[in-house]
This record gives C-alpha cells, structure tokens and sequence, in this order.
C-alpha cells in the first residue's frame, strides 16, 4: 500500500487505516461477537499495509481496546500504529442512539491521566501511537485537557496526541499548549461538513486528517436499501440519513456513485474511499470492517486514481437528507 506519514513528524502510516468500533461496538450490537474473524482482520490489515489501527476506550466500553491489544500479540505490535481515545464515557448501560450506553464527556486531567494507563493496560503495550481527546468536554478548557494530554506524551506513553471533531478555533488554542499530530472527524461523500475550514487548516499546519465512516457508515456501498436492511440492534437505525424517508432519498447518492464506480470499473467502496484520498496527500481515512473481503476492497481504493471527471461529478453529488446524529 501507498504510505504517507502522520502529520508533518510522522510515524509513516499506510494511506489507509483500519477503524475498530465495529467489532465490538454499534453495529449490530446484539449479534453474534465472532473475536476471533475480527482479530485476522486486524493481521490482515497489517499485511495489507493498512497500519494505523483506531480504538477507543469507550468502545464497549472497553471491549474494543481488549480485542486489539489481543491481535496486537506475538509481533504484531510492532507493526501497528495504535491510536486509541480518551474523552467520552458510558454514563448508563442504555438510552443513548440505536440503544447504546448513554455517553457523556470527561476531559479532566485526573481523568486522562487515569484513563491512559487503563487503555495501556487493556492494550498490552507500554506506549501508543497516537492518543486523541476524543470530545472536547465543555466544561473544562480545552488547554487543561490538552495539558493533561501533553503529559501522557512526556511519560512516554504516547508518541503523539490528536484530537477529534474539532474547530479551528479549538485546535488553535491546543496548539498553544502543545503540537497537535492529527484531527480525526467524519469526512465522506456525504458529509463534507470538514472541507470548509477543518481540513484546510489541518492541510496549512501539516495535521493529520483522519476520516472516520468515509463509506457513509457503510450506506455508500450500497449495502442497505430499506431501513429493514438494518439489524434488530443497530446504531445506525436511530440515526436520521437512515429513516426510511430520508434513506429512500439518499439512494439517489448511491445509486450515482454506483454508476461512477461502473465506468470506473471498481466497486462503490473504492470510489467513496478514493474521493476521500483526493482530498490531500495528509488524508487517511479509517474505514471499520470486521469482514475480511471488504477490508480488501477497502485496501485497495490506495491504487485508485479517479480522473477529473469522475472527481467533479462526485463533488457534485446532493446533499444527503437527515442529519448526521
């Protein structure tokens, strides 16, 4: 796979990454864990190339960070680029979106620097790669937790510390404290919401730009055509894009990208992945599989070089019906 590096300093990562929450967490929550399909994908995706792994420690909660630390064995740790989060917490079993715990924010410095150790430890390794405030909590301010988070890199348990859906204004007042590596936020063909001002300003300071659900959540692909395609037990149908209206109308942005994808003779993945590549050299989105052929579908939209008319064509797509949460 193609490498580019993780903000200005590096490490070198594959220019695709691979998103976790999905093996344990949101999607299809009630059904059957098959851990370890899960975790040859993790191998997998280091033998594709695809380096940089993404965790959480709310996934679960804590569940997630568990099954990584346990495909991060016997050698494979040091082929990884793990990055993990810290920020969001489980305030109740139930009750938030799609009927998953109810999450708050917690972004106090005592709370990082406990919450730290705790994911070390579930991750079996000494260090991360990358450590991101995963939201910035708005009652304490952004330069306490960005300290906090300072700290864990003096430690030497982080290499670098990242951020997540952020605005400028916040990154700026980060970046007084200490060096920002990387953003990561939603970023896909249909939601665009980065390209204004977040992804630009990552672009000027040599920041990573980390995409989360660059395939729309899976919608993209043209997996889903009804809001019956979803699990019984699935975040996405609390989500409005995938209320029955709302997703009925939002076809018509599949059924384009089908047709690019047709010309283009690759599948939908691959021209929703590439979009998103074309988008700067510092881009690494983090598609989530627990599926062996769709992360090899996914790893190989870092071949894809989509011409300018399928370009202009795909930023001319509608804009989707229903928010995103």
């Amino acid at each position: 796979m193609r490498t580019t590096t993780l903000g200005s300093a590096g490490p070198e990562v594959g220019v695709i990454g691979l998103g976790c929450m999905g093996m344990t967490h949101a999607y299809d929550i009630s059904g059957p864990r098959d851990d370890d399909t899960s975790i040859s994908v993790i191998h997998q995706a280091l033998d594709l190339g695809a380096t940089l792994i993404d965790t959480s420690d709310v996934y679960g909660p804590y569940t997630n960070e568990e099954l990584v630390g346990r495909a991060l064995t016997n050698g494979h740790r040091e082929r990884a680029v793990l990055a993990t989060k810290v920020g969001l917490v489980a305030t109740s079993p139930t009750g938030g979106t799609g009927n998953l715990p109810t999450l708050g924010r917690n972004g106090r410095p005592e709370h990082i620097r406990a919450a730290i150790d705790a994911s070390l430890r579930r991750l079996g390794t000494d260090h991360v790669d990358l450590y991101q405030l995963h939201r910035v909590d708005p009652d304490v301010p952004i330069e306490e937790s960005w300290g906090a988070m300072a700290q864990v890199v003096a430690a030497g348990k982080a290499r670098q510390i990242g951020l997540s859906e952020v605005s400028v204004a916040q990154i700026v007042r980060a970046q007084e404290v200490h060096p920002v590596a990387s953003v990561q936020s939603e970023l896909s063909l249909w939601t665009r919401d980065p390209l204004t001002e977040v992804l630009p300003y990552c672009a000027e300071q040599g920041i990573a730009f980390l995409p989360f659900s660059p395939l729309g959540r899976g919608f993209l692909t043209g997996r889903f055509t009804s809001f019956d395609d979803l699990p019984t037990d699935d975040f996405r149908r609390g989500l409005p894009r995938f209320q029955q209206d709302a997703l009925r109308a939002n076809l018509a942005i599949v059924a384009r990208v089908r047709e690019i994808a047709d010309r283009a003779g690759i599948s939908p993945a691959r021209v929703a992945l590439a979009w998103v590549l074309a988008q700067g050299r510092h881009v690494v989105p983090i598609p989530g599989t627990k599926t062996p052929a769709y992360l090899v579908d996914n790893c190989g939209a870092a071949d894809v070089r989509l011409s300018p008319e399928d370009l202009a064509d795909l930023d001319a797509l509608p804009t989707p019906q229903g928010g995103r949460y």
